[in-house]
């Protein structure tokens, strides 16, 4: 199949193929989901940290390994460790920067050529508590310059001190 005829396809199909959906969009210029660089406030050699673009509430975000892992069970424990790291730093900067009563962690990688991600779900007050909050509706993210830049430097503040 040509480029054309694969950018016909759902994730999901690319998925089953073995072509990464998240590669397969950046190396077609946004095609697949549209240009996220905007939604991206840290980058290393190992993993990327980013604002959800269907976002389940406001501040979801996700930290994303660069290499393709099927999930934590693979990936180096070097890896994981720096994971959870971050991800308890950024639980705390979420919960400060959007005003969040807390923070749901969850991890599902499924496929066969996929980044091994953790999701970030922030829970307000006003929503009821549970699992539920792993399955919101998504909706569309807004950006704030101010909440950005905010996590953008407090992430990065953090990584230089690890």
């Amino acid at each position: 199949m040509d480029v054309k005829e694969l950018l016909k396809l759902s994730p999901a199909e690319l998925t089953d193929m073995g072509i990464c959906p998240t590669c397969f969009n950046r190396e077609n210029n946004g095609a697949l989901f549209g240009d996220d660089s905007d939604k991206v406030f840290y980058k290393d050699e190992d993993i990327e940290c980013f604002f959800v673009g269907n976002p389940r509430a406001e501040g979801h975000a996700c930290i994303s390994s660069v290499e393709h892992y099927h999930d934590m069970s693979e990936a180096p424990d070097s890896l994981n460790e720096k994971m959870i790291r971050f991800a308890k730093r950024l639980m705390n900067i979420i919960r400060d920067t959007y005003g969040c009563e807390r923070v749901y962690m969850c991890t599902m990688c499924d496929g066969p050529n996929n980044h091994y991600h953790i999701q970030l779900i922030p829970r307000y007050s006003y929503e009821k508590r549970g699992s539920g909050n792993f399955v919101k509706p998504r909706g569309q993210y807004v950006y704030d310059e101010r909440k950005f830049q905010s996590v953008k430097y407090l992430i990065g503040e953090h990584s230089t001190s690890e």
